[in-house]
């Protein structure tokens, strides 16, 4: 997305929705979504495709993490959506664990052309499950739609892992085409607003629904955090 453009309307029916520069200095609310899964499903392709529009065929693999925002107004807010992809591979796992705590949602991809991507999905959970905060939210990804003729695992596969476990959302994407990347980002941004709004509700009403890292913060203008904008 270039960074210089002024706000993108968005039609939905249940927001008044408008893209914002990822460099937009102020916000509202802030949540933090980090993207897990194996090494070599997309993570760091689809967050770049999501947040600016953009796809390189050749990289490298994230080493550590690298961070993102996607910024857009949510009827009067501008909602900041803090963005951490994370590393797959085994010897950093230790290393991604410190990224689950404070996590509003959680992207968990896999490659529909992987199956044991897909089959570790339930690993990758699990160990958010055991280290962010109870209430996190959970997407499951099915990333690589595009290679269709390559596909090892259904969609029916997918939706039946989400409702097993019961995660919020399944979703396949492509980082290549640009297929639904974006909106996984806009789908996770309403559910979080939504959890705040109905937070703020409580909280008027004297109820504390404790919902952890899913409140979003306060109402009030920040900075953001620095942010590395390296792809992959």
């Amino acid at each position: 997305m270039d960074t210089n453009q002024k706000g993108i309307p968005i039609n939905d029916d249940e927001f008044n929705i408008e893209l914002l520069p990822e460099d937009f200095a102020q916000y509202d609310i802030s949540f933090k979504i980090i993207v897990i899964g194996d090494s070599g499903v997309g993570k760091s392709c689809l967050t770049t495709q999501a947040v600016r529009n953009n796809f390189e065929e050749f990289y490298q693999a994230t080493v550590g993490f690298e961070f993102l925002t996607f910024n857009l107004r949510m009827n009067n807010n501008v909602v900041k959506l803090q963005i951490w992809d994370t590393c797959g591979q085994e010897v950093y796992k230790s290393l991604i664990s410190n990224f689950y705590r404070n996590s509003s949602l959680a992207l968990i991809l896999y490659a529909i052309n992987n199956k044991d991507s897909f089959q570790h999905a339930e690993n990758w959970l699990n160990d958010l499950k055991n280290q962010s905060n109870p209430n996190v939210r959970v997407f499951l990804v099915g990333n690589k739609s595009d290679l269709e003729d390559q596909r090892v695992i259904s969609k029916e596969e997918g939706e039946r892992f989400k409702n097993e476990k019961k995660l919020d959302k399944f979703i396949e994407t492509s980082a290549k085409t640009g297929e639904n990347a974006r909106s996984a980002l806009l789908e996770a941004a309403k559910l979080l607003y939504k959890d705040y709004l109905k937070a703020k509700e409580n909280l008027a009403n004297g109820v504390d629904t404790n919902e952890g890292g899913n409140k979003g913060d306060r109402l009030e203008k920040k900075k953001p955090k620095p942010s590395g904008t390296k792809c992959c």
